[in-house]
């Protein structure tokens, strides 16, 4: 059940995170399998740093920002 919830707030991730990201987006699904990755991401990041995030909200926080950088990386090796 936790893998179905975290998969849920990655995508949710992934559209906010193609919003913020205006022109380097990749569709509703693309941005989705982003988040999921990104969410990941997000977790190691700020893992490796020493932050912690606890409930959904600091779990959404953490796969948003995830999101974001990983959203910025693909558009660098994009160009």
């Amino acid at each position: 059940m936790n893998l179905l919830i975290f998969l849920g707030i990655g995508a949710v991730a992934g559209w906010i995170a193609g919003n913020v990201m205006k022109g380097n987006g990749f569709g509703l699904i693309g941005n989705m399998v982003v988040g999921v990755v990104g969410a990941f991401v997000g977790k190691y990041l700020f893992g490796f740093f020493g932050f912690a995030f606890a409930g959904m909200i600091g779990t959404l926080m953490a796969a948003v920002s995830g999101a974001v950088i990983l959203i910025f990386i693909i558009g660098l090796i994009k160009r």
